[in-house]
């Protein structure tokens, strides 16, 4: 075997392990919610904590008297972690993660990332035997890319209870994945064993999963399209001003201008309106279609917006009680608009 061969066996057994896997877990979500795009970003963000991963490991080990078992045992899979989990802890402060199995997706494709730029170091640098390459390639890659996952999951489920990104809902998870990562850095067992056992144990991880992430969704769906249906019912009710909506607007009327109760009476509308398409988006792509867009939905999003701007935070947190927004009422708006822009963009003639 020469050994151009050899070098292309181990860089097979390397990578292509953990991108089947991350390419599967795309395929198996049934709402398709993580666009590929985001995807690859995260691949990328992930080999950039892998460079910056080296730096900071050279910089440990030259400053601190300590060998490279322990820096590997102990302080390195706190770092590699922190690097890891950064790009997806911004993602979800800034709403652009809806549910647990996204946040899976995202935080394996991080790892992957870094997984895969890890190994290409060691395949440009190192002649190591095949047995390595399947510990790496089955083992390492794919548990990077698991514990990165655990970060997300367990600081998305954390918010949707408390509702705040604050540094103790992040650090549970971080340490989980780091002593998961410390652990499988000790070898307890034979190398070869404990690759196997990773390469098991994060796919059942990630069924179980996707089967709470999507009992989740379908409760989220079925009790948000009641509220918003309700609601609609009450704008458009012959008896206006006996219904909560209307009872809560008049409660408003000593407190604002009338101008003020008419664009507050409009942005009700018009997101409740755009709350239910933004979930009937959802669900139709979940039955493996694609949803219809509508050229008037991003002129619907600038009127949604610059009636947000208008009416001023002050007046949107005291609507609070009435939109009962949350979190992922955010995501799947933000979603939306996405789309919106994209279409938009699309049929506009160059």
């Amino acid at each position: 075997m020469t050994a151009a061969v050899n070098w292309a066996i181990n860089g097979l057994v390397a990578m292509a392990p953990v991108l089947t896997m991350l390419v599967s877990l795309r395929a198996f979500d049934s709402f398709k919610l993580v666009a590929f795009g985001r995807i690859a970003w995260m691949l990328f963000w992930g080999g950039c904590s892998a460079a910056l991963a080296y730096g900071l490991g050279a910089l440990v080990l030259s400053q601190l008297p300590i060998d490279f078992s322990v820096y590997s045992r102990y302080v390195a899979p706190l770092i590699e972690e922190a690097l890891k989990a950064t790009p997806l802890i911004w993602l979800i402060q800034r709403n652009r993660v809806g549910f647990l199995v996204d946040a899976a997706i995202l935080g394996f494709a991080l790892g992957a990332g870094f997984a895969l730029v890890e190994n290409s170091y060691y395949l440009a640098n190192n002649d190591l035997s095949l047995g390595v390459w399947l510990v790496r390639g089955f083992g390492t890659a794919v548990m990077h890319g698991g514990v990165t996952a655990v970060v997300g999951i367990t600081v998305l489920a954390a918010i949707d209870k408390r509702q705040r990104l604050t540094p103790m809902v992040i650090l549970p998870g971080l340490l989980l994945a780091a002593g998961i990562h410390s652990g499988f850095n000790h070898f307890f067992f034979q190398p070869l064993l404990s690759a196997l056992v990773v390469f098991w144990l994060v796919p059942l991880f990630m069924l179980w999963v996707f089967r709470r992430s999507a009992d989740s969704l379908n409760q989220w769906l079925e009790e948000d399209f009641e509220g918003d249906a309700a609601l609609l019912e009450q704008l458009d009710a012959d008896a206006f001003d006996e219904t909560h909506v209307g009872q809560f607007l008049q409660d408003l009327s000593g407190r604002y201008e009338p101008m003020t109760i008419v664009d507050i009476l409009c942005y009700v509308r018009l997101y409740t309106e755009l709350s239910i398409r933004a979930k009937s988006f959802i669900v139709i792509r979940e039955q493996g279609f694609a949803p219809p867009m509508s050229p008037t939905l991003t002129a619907q999003f600038v009127e949604l917006r610059h009636l947000e701007q208008s009416l001023g935070k002050t007046v949107l947190l005291s609507l609070s009680p009435l939109l009962q927004i949350s979190r992922r009422d955010k995501w799947h708006l933000q979603a939306l608009e996405q789309e919106a822009h994209k279409y938009s963009s699309a049929i506009q003639p160059p």
